[in-house]
Order: C-alpha cells, then structure tokens, then sequence
C-alpha cells in the first residue's frame, strides 16, 4: 500500500509554516500585539496555542485589543 503524494496539500503547509515564523518572530510586536511570541513548528494548526490563535485572528484582519497594565488614580 502506498500513499499518494498531494503537491498541494505539501506547498500550503510549508507556506503556512513560513507565515506563520515571520508573523511570530517580527510582525507580531511590530504590528501591536505587544510582544513576540516563540515559534515552535508543533503549534501550526493547534488551537490550543497561544502563538496561533493570535496569527489566526491577525489573518482574519481583527485588531488586538489594548489593555492598561495599571489604572491611575488621580488625587486631587
């Protein structure tokens, strides 16, 4: 029994894999996302990430969303 070699199934995970480093390594902290995240080749297509659950939502065009790290309170 052998396997059939699909060319295109082969090409999308790699071009996904390549996606997926840069936007980790440089796209993320420069678009906003406050930090890089590690690239590790386990995680393409877990949902369970972290890492790609943040490249999907950046793919599908949604903003990150800005949290203050400390409310100020004003004395007067």
């Amino acid at each position: 029994m052998s396997l059939k070699f699909n060319r295109e199934t082969y090409t999308k995970v790699f071009e996904d894999l390549e996606k997926f480093k840069d936007f980790c390594s440089k796209t993320s902290w420069v678009t906003g996302y406050g930090r890089s995240y590690r690239f590790d080749e386990r995680d393409l297509y877990n949902n369970k990430s972290e890492a790609w659950r943040t490249y999907v939502m950046f793919t599908q065009g949604k903003k990150p969303k800005f949290k203050p790290k400390h409310k100020k309170k004003y004395t007067s």
